[in-house]
């Protein structure tokens, strides 16, 4: 993925990954846009949206590690970037434990 302008993603970093401090979180910045995706508010995540556009978007998703997103998220972010139907959205990822 292309590098995303710190400075969109600092403020973003501090909001939504509060246990560490925005430098930290931005050594991993699909993190913060996964986090965002999931739970951020209305204007942040028009924010991201225009700042990195939806194949990044997608990118994040699509290697989304378990837990990341809610049930709800993964189906909209899906439906939203033309990924999948609401009826063939896939299922959320899971930790396999041998």
């Amino acid at each position: 993925m292309t590098p995303i302008d710190p400075d969109i993603l600092k403020p973003l970093a501090r909001k939504y990954i509060w246990w560490k401090s925005p430098d930290e979180a931005l050594a991993s910045p699909d993190r913060i846009i996964a986090q965002v995706m999931d739970i951020g508010d209305y204007d942040d995540v028009q924010r991201l949206v225009h700042a990195i556009g939806d194949d990044a978007l997608a990118q994040v998703l699509s290697n989304a590690e378990p837990g990341e997103f809610s049930p709800r998220s993964w189906v909209y972010w899906h439906c939203r970037l033309g990924l999948a139907p609401p009826d063939r959205v896939p299922p959320l990822p899971r930790r396999e434990f041998a």
